[in-house]
């Protein structure tokens, strides 16, 4: 999307309207000082790049509607990734009246360096100093005032999360905005050399630039060697400033005048940042006291052991397996009060159809084919999601998700990958689709395509219920009780550390293949612990993840339900097209332990990996529709009967990890790639690494005797 268009998605609806852009670190509070101001749910987390587009709303202060914006999450404006790039080009091009910068009240320095950076382009701003109360508790001091003298810009403290400060914020705003506040920012100013290069460029700039726009900043940036503003500028004015040819021979003068100081780009950019970090050290220490220097022992203490190379992974695998031992156990009961409901509602409306005497074939279409299959995947998606989601959330909120990133970080350099995909992947288990997405946090296209590619390698909740019945019928079948759901959990986790292997072993295959390249570098932020705010993480798990992700499943699953209708009701000769099918998958299914039922049940299972059992069911008992058998045991007694074995279970479990995404996350493949390729890539990957692991276990069984 180009900077035009962005502009266009922020519409006034009066010319008296004022547009205002939040700026800030990630994990400031920047999103909740949004959402208490303009009313709208804005998801919020603990760990950063979670904004990566621009939202907005509405705020009403002393009867004159304000249009806040929130912007991505970024820590410079120096565009080295998506989020620098969208939060540059909105404070540069986007016109805003006024650029509120949020800021952590407890790590005010790094910080700092984005004000400055903010102040450097634009004098329209005011820095909201946020997570006083934090500050408090830890007994950080910020004197408000001189920290407004150093910088000349209005600075006003916060505590968002308790709507603290935001009045005297928007009083703040609302003064710079309507101009009863003329702000007289910090001059900046770098050494002779590099302030001799800036007036030359500038020079040129001045008379070509409208006047919204700061030349000396846009001069700096092209010393610097700024192409991706160079291309947003020659987009927003409509003209390409390379050929300007004074400003060009200005630009020539100035690179001239510092190659012969020994500077050149990456030099400038170096004494730039130096300059302004050396300048946030000074304003800090001038405005920052301590009560005790030991103000972060705890999360120290605690990070001692969770981001240790002893006890990491280790705890990491732990916190995993008792996450899907609650949500396997918790799901069982509301599961099947759902399933109950929803079958006696398919009940009735077969009571329904028989007494206006509707034919069988309607029926059939209608009730057994599109509602049984939209039942099957509600009672079985839905409350896995709604455990699993709220967990996750409240770990997001817990700052414990990063953790997880830089533990597996190191991993991910290694397989020529980025260790934000870590998070993207944790994302993945509750449902892929929803891990696709979460692939913007991740800067490098290459990188991110990686992580996109290799999303369905962990299991969504969807395979989770196919899992864990093969792991209950052949593995941990003969154990009672507690015990049996702690082994199912134990083996359920060693399948989940075997798809974790299984990522980063693609991950290095598709970097050192068709998506070549060096592992780029990103600044990981480990953000205080935090208490989670549990009625919001309900609520967001909810209504946010796991209603979006059923509904868009809700949408394919329908239609999915009358072909598996269609092919298991009308025969051709004596048998059904879904035998006929299945009898043509067969020599190939057994070479990979399965058979042709098996392969045509993941097949039809495409629009929902929930239904996959059902279809096993209805096509090794014949029926022509989906049920369920009241036990495992028979279940597992239909299985064996139609020749399944350890081996045929081990092949399924295989398989389940390993193959193509549902058509959900295909969709959103679709959507965030905007490539057919890549699509079709991220489709049959998996299938391939499936089929050849299958073959592999099934032919080592083979030649060592086992079978």
């Amino acid at each position: 999307m180009d900077i035009l268009e962005k502009e266009l998605q922020i519409k006034k609806t009066s010319p008296e309207d004022k547009i205002i852009a939040l700026a800030g670190n990630p994990n400031v509070g920047k999103s909740t000082v949004f959402n208490n101001l303009t009313g709208l749910k804005q998801h919020t987390g603990n760990w950063p790049g979670k904004t990566v587009t621009n939202a907005h709303g509405n705020y009403i202060y002393k009867d004159k509607n304000y249009i806040l914006v929130d912007l991505p999450g970024t820590y410079s404006l120096m565009a080295n990734s998506i989020e620098e790039e969208v939060a540059r080009d909105f404070i540069c091009f986007g016109n805003p009246n006024a650029t509120v910068v949020v800021v952590d009240a407890t790590c005010l320095e790094r910080n700092l360096n984005l004000v400055l950076q903010t102040i450097e382009m634009t004098s329209n701003v005011v820095v909201c100093v946020n997570l006083m109360d934090e500050a408090h508790k830890k007994g950080i001091s910020i004197n408000l005032e001189r920290l407004s003298n150093c910088l000349g810009v209005p600075v006003v403290g916060t505590t968002a999360l308790k709507n603290k400060g935001l009045d005297t914020l928007m009083e703040s705003v609302h003064e710079l905005a309507y101009n009863k506040v003329v702000p007289k920012p910090i001059s900046i100013i770098y050494d002779d050399t590099i302030e001799k290069a800036i007036d030359i460029v500038k020079s040129a700039l001045s008379p070509i630039l409208p006047h919204n726009m700061n030349s000396r900043w846009v001069a700096i940036k092209l010393l610097d060697g700024e192409n991706t503003l160079l291309n947003s500028i020659n987009k927003y004015l409509g003209f390409d400033l390379y050929k300007d040819l004074k400003l060009m021979d200005k630009l020539s003068q100035a690179k001239e005048l510092l190659r012969k100081e020994g500077i050149d780009s990456l030099t400038f950019r170096d004494r730039t940042i130096t300059h302004l970090v050396t300048m946030a050290e000074d304003i800090s220490r001038d405005v920052i006291s301590f009560e005790h220097g030991n103000y972060n022992n705890f999360d120290r203490k605690l990070d001692k052991y969770i981001t240790s190379k002893k006890f990491g992974i280790p705890l990491m695998v732990l916190l995993l397996g008792i996450v899907f031992w609650i949500t396997i156990t918790g799901a069982n009961y509301p599961s099947e009060m759902l399933a109950t409901g929803l079958f006696w509602i398919q009940d009735r409306l077969t009571d329904f159809f028989i007494k206006i005497g509707a034919p069988s074939w309607v029926h059939g279409v209608l009730v057994s084919g599109i509602y049984g299959t939209l039942a099957w995947v509600v009672s079985v998606m839905l409350p896995p999601m709604a455990i699993f989601f709220p967990m996750f959330t409240f770990l997001e909120d817990l700052g414990y998700l990063p953790r997880v990133a830089f533990n597996l970080d190191n991993y991910f350099k290694k397989s020529s990958a980025c260790g934000k995909q870590a998070l993207t992947m944790c994302m993945g288990f509750g449902c892929n689709a929803a891990g696709v997405i979460g692939c913007r946090i991740i800067d490098s296209p290459r990188e991110r395509l990686i992580a996109i590619i290799t999303n369905s390698f962990v299991p969504c909740n969807g395979r989770f219920p196919i899992l864990i019945a093969v792991i209950t019928m052949f593995f941990t079948g003969y154990f009672t009780g507690p015990f049996q759901s702690f082994m199912s959990t134990l083996v359920l986790t060693g399948v989940i550390v075997l798809s974790v292997m299984m990522t980063l072993f693609i991950s290095k295959v598709l970097s050192k293949t068709i998506l070549k390249g060096m592992p780029s570098t990103f600044t990981l932020e480990l953000p205080p612990y935090r208490k989670p705010q549990l009625g919001k993480v309900i609520v967001h798990s909810i209504f946010d993840r796991t209603l979006f992700v059923l509904g868009r499943a809700v949408v394919v699953a329908a239609p999915a339900g009358l072909v598996i209708w269609i092919m298991a009701n009308i025969n051709i000769g004596n048998t059904s097209i879904l035998s006929h099918c299945a009898n043509f998958f067969d020599p190939f299914a057994k070479l990979i332990g399965m058979d042709g039922y098996i392969i045509m049940a993941f097949i039809l299972g495409f629009p929902a990996n929930e239904i996959v059992i059902p279809i096993l069911i209805m096509s090794y008992m014949a029926t022509g529709s989906m049920l369920e058998l009241d036990s495992l045991n028979q279940l597992k007694s239909l299985l064996i009967d139609n020749g399944w074995t350890w081996v045929t279970a081990i092949s399924v479990m295989l398989f389940t990890l390993f193959h193509w995404p549902c058509a959900t996350t295909c969709l959103t493949i679709r959507k965030e790639t905007q490539s057919k390729k890549w699509t079709l890539i991220s489709l049959f990957a998996p299938t391939i690494v499936g089929i050849v692991v299958c073959f592999i276990f099934v032919s080592t069984i083979k030649i060592i005797g086992l079978v």
